[in-house]
């Protein structure tokens, strides 16, 4: 505890107090964090958001047994779910940040700072596969607001404060640590992210509150924490105050969703037992597995094989790691990678781009007299897939919307059509043409997330 109040003392008190040491009266005792947390709390506010959704009440719903057999029988009825988290407001005109998954599909969004004032909010940009949203304050002026800090600057054990609206009891403060980082190995959204790691207690309903330092700039957006209760067990995750300022970025440039620099490559992180072969020293890096032939990578000269080390002199040992680097730097940005070549290291110039567009998506929508009407198919490109956050080697013809039709023998939106019958699909027309044509019994061969499936139906 003593060690503890030296730590804060030496930095609350800055250039003043150059050695830590131990307080030495009274007064230096009774020094807390009461005046930062005066100045940053106002900038962090409760956000409570509500949608419309539709369920299905079964009959069978409480039964263990039937209850999963018949969980999409029953009329459909309109509910309202209710969310509460927090946000933290970034700019004197009201720009907030929070989770994607506080106010994702929300209809309506009230947001109230700590003096009580209340504003309605609207979404400029939401990203389900970051976990993050930037929201605008309706008719908002003069703000408080904090600033952001550069996270690639933030050490382990440099000491934070959480501020957040846990539990909705209204907003509280905890302290912590940084206590570990590039922590890429927990789920955000529907992909894995990148992590700043504390020891600062989060809760529910701290998801979108501020993670600070000692002198009030954001780090971090809180996130997640690993749990077994429920509760906080002393882990907890904030996304980089670096990437809320791209999205920062892409928001006020008119952008709806997040755009992603494209890599056009797979590949895994290297452990021990890779490192030998590929001729490392220490385990580290990526190695590239796949490699799109329009890939900006490959246009520097990389090929499958080579093992990503840094980008822009900063480690990448995940490819969340590395997504993370690019999306900070933006499309349009040059950035230097140093790579490792049958164990020689290299360096290349990458000119980061968006996704292409490319081959064309030839969309269809099956009209009236057809037999699957409303179905919706398109072809998967790289920019496709973006948007829909597949995979990066995700090919074939993808179901947008199954129809009514399409539902009922199955079909699922996001669906990859491979073949109907024993004939393959490539393209969206032969998908159309295969099943105008199927008669008896007919069996559909789609790819569902990680799952090959046959939908058997008779025509």
């Amino acid at each position: 505890m003593r060690l503890f109040l030296a730590l804060a003392l030496a930095l609350l008190s800055g250039p003043a107090l150059s050695e830590t040491r131990v307080p030495e009266s009274r007064a230096e005792i009774s020094l807390s964090f009461a005046p930062l947390v005066r100045e940053a709390a106002p900038a962090v506010v409760n956000i409570y958001a509500r949608r419309v959704v539709e369920t299905r009440r079964s009959p069978f719903a409480e039964d263990p047994f039937f209850g999963e057999f018949f969980r999409e029988f029953g009329q459909r009825q309109p509910r309202v779910q209710n969310s509460l988290g927090s946000g933290v407001i970034l700019s004197d005109d009201g720009i907030v940040v929070s989770n994607y998954h506080v106010i994702g599909q929300a209809t309506d969004i009230s947001v109230v700072l700590n003096d009580r004032r209340e504003y309605s909010a609207s979404v400029l940009l939401a990203d389900e596969q970051s976990d993050l949203a930037i929201l605008q304050l309706d008719g908002a002026s003069d703000m408080p607001h904090l600033p952001l800090r550069d996270s690639d600057t933030v050490e382990v054990g440099e000491l934070t404060l959480a501020i957040g609206n846990p539990f909705g009891v209204g907003q509280t403060v905890s302290s912590g640590i940084v206590s570990g980082l590039a922590r890429s190995g927990v789920a955000t959204g529907n992909m894995r992210g990148y992590f700043i790691q504390t020891d600062a207690p989060i809760n529910p309903g701290n998801s979108g509150g501020a993670l600070i330092d000692t002198r009030g700039r954001l780090i971090g957006i809180n996130t997640s924490i690993l749990t077994r209760s429920g509760g906080s067990n002393g882990i907890g995750f904030a996304i980089p105050a670096s990437l809320v300022a791209q999205f920062v970025a892409q928001a006020r440039d008119g952008q709806d969703r997040f755009l992603r620099p494209w890599a056009g490559m797979n590949g895994q992180a290297v452990d021990a037992d890779l490192s030998d072969g590929l001729g490392l020293a220490l385990p580290g890096g990526v190695v590239i597995s796949e490699l799109h032939a329009a890939s900006p990578f490959a246009a520097a000269g990389i090929v499958v094989g080579d093992v990503i080390l840094a980008v822009d002199d900063l480690p990448v040992n995940t490819p969340a790691e590395m997504i993370y680097r690019m999306s900070v730097r933006g499309i349009g940005a040059s950035v230097t990678v140093d790579y490792m070549r049958g164990g020689r290291p290299a360096e290349a110039r990458v000119t980061l781009i968006a996704p292409p567009d490319d081959p064309p998506r030839e969309e269809l929508v099956l009209g009236r007299g057809d037999r699957f009407e409303g179905l919706r198919l398109a072809r998967l490109n790289p920019a496709l897939r973006d948007e829909l956050g597949l995979a990066a080697n995700a090919s074939g013809v993808i179901v947008l919307e199954p129809g009514a039709v399409g539902a009922r023998i199955g079909l699922r939106a996001g669906d990859i059509l491979l073949a109907v019958g024993r004939y393959a699909i490539e393209r969206p027309s032969e998908a159309a043409r295969l099943l105008g044509q199927a008669s008896g019994r007919v069996a559909v061969q789609v790819q569902r997330g990680n799952r090959r499936l046959a939908l058997r139906f008779r025509v």
